[in-house]
C-alpha cells in the first residue's frame, strides 16, 4: 500500500512543477541581429560569447541584472503575416550578452543563429515563449 501512495504523492508533485513552470513563461515578439561576431555587447564589451546570444528589452533587462541570464526560447507563431514561420516544437536556448535599446520590436533581440534555429530568418519577428533556465 505505500507504493501506491508514494506513486500517487509523485505524480501530484510532478504536476505541480509542470504549473509553476509554466506560469513563469513570459511571452513576447523576437526579432534578430547579425551576422557573427555579435560584439560589442552591452553586458561583456568585446568578449566573445559564441553565438547562442541574445539582448534583451526593458521588459527584462533589469538595469543589466539579466546579463548572463540564461533562457530557453520557443517559436509559438508568427508576428506578421510570414507562411509558417516557426520550426515545429524546436527550442534554443541563449544567454543574455546585450541590451536591445528602445525601438527594438522584441522583448528578446536572437543571434540570427539562435532565430534560425526555432524560426524562419525571412518571418523576421516571431511570437516566442521564455523560460529562464536557473542554474
Amino acid at each position: 500500500m505505500g507504493e501506491k501512495y508514494m506513486r500517487a504523492f509523485l505524480t501530484a508533485v510532478a504536476m505541480i512543477l509542470c504549473l509553476i513552470s509554466a506560469v513563469q513563461a513570459i511571452q513576447g515578439n523576437a526579432v534578430f541581429y547579425g551576422p557573427p561576431p555579435y560584439l560589442p555587447s552591452a553586458c561583456y564589451g568585446n568578449q566573445r560569447n559564441g553565438i547562442m546570444v541574445a539582448g534583451v528589452s526593458d521588459a527584462l533587462w533589469q538595469n543589466g541584472r539579466a546579463c548572463g541570464k540564461r533562457y530557453r526560447v520557443k517559436c509559438i507563431g508568427g508576428a506578421n503575416k510570414a507562411p509558417h514561420p516557426c520550426k515545429n516544437g524546436r527550442t534554443v536556448v541563449v544567454k543574455v550578452v546585450d541590451y536591445c535599446k528602445a525601438g527594438c520590436q522584441g522583448i528578446i533581440n536572437l543571434s540570427r543563429d539562435a532565430f534560425s534555429t526555432i524560426a524562419d530568418p525571412d518571418a523576421g519577428i516571431v511570437r516566442v515563449e521564455l523560460n529562464e533556465i536557473r542554474v
